[in-house]
């Protein structure tokens, strides 16, 4: 069992050495290995994020088989699958983290937006079940001036869909509230550069 603290700074030294290039031996697949988690797992961090091919976490955090318990869905969105999923990995594997991971340029954020541009009647209803998760973090903000920033809108879009996929995940189950509350669970939001590679984790660090 691998404390919420210890568990993000290996996140972090994990996603300095991707971003540099490197590969950490224990990162790397062996038998001996996949013969040792045959009988079971203790991933010691859970990652919610987008299905995106650009962004796989084990890859972006430098960590191998066994590490992290994934789970990957268009716009890192909350749905009750993802919930009951984070509660059984929480419980059955003690994991101590979870991380809400958005990613720049995200499809499912830009999807969200087109489609807040369109009156209800012509809105399609591709990504429909997704976009019905994102909108509503997203519809105060695309009321504001960044509506002619298209850039900056999208920026602060994803981050907005980040900082509300991560307070769901705090009040959207008994489970995960007790646990947070009980300080056994940290809940943290962060966001994935495609230009750069590096992974800033922006909500819900524990105060120093």
């Amino acid at each position: 069992m691998v404390p919420a603290n210890e568990a993000l700074q290996r996140l972090i030294e994990g996603n300095k050495r991707f971003v540099a290039g490197e590969r950490s031996d224990d990162a790397l697949a062996s038998q001996a290995k996949r013969d040792a988690l045959v009988a079971g797992q203790a991933p010691f961090a859970i990652i919610l994020g987008c299905s995106d091919s650009r962004v796989p976490a084990e890859l972006v955090f430098d960590q191998g088989l066994g590490d992290l318990f994934v789970i990957r869905v268009a716009g890192n969105v909350v749905a009750p699958t993802q919930i009951e999923s984070i509660e059984f990995s929480a419980e059955a594997h003690q994991a101590k983290l979870v991380v809400v991971l958005g990613h720049t340029h995200c499809a499912a954020i830009s999807a969200t937006l087109e489609q807040l541009d369109q009156p209800q009647e012509s809105r399609s209803p591709k990504l429909g079940s997704i976009i019905d998760c994102i909108r509503p973090a997203l519809a105060t903000l695309h009321e504001t001036d960044l509506r002619d920033q298209p850039e900056e809108l999208l920026k602060q879009a994803v981050r907005a869909n980040v900082r509300a996929c991560a307070d769901r995940l705090r009040h959207g189950s008994k489970l995960l509230e007790d646990l947070c509350n009980n300080h056994d669970l940290l809940i943290v939001g962060a966001e994935y550069s495609l230009e750069s590679g590096e992974v800033d984790f922006f909500e819900g660090l524990p105060e120093d």
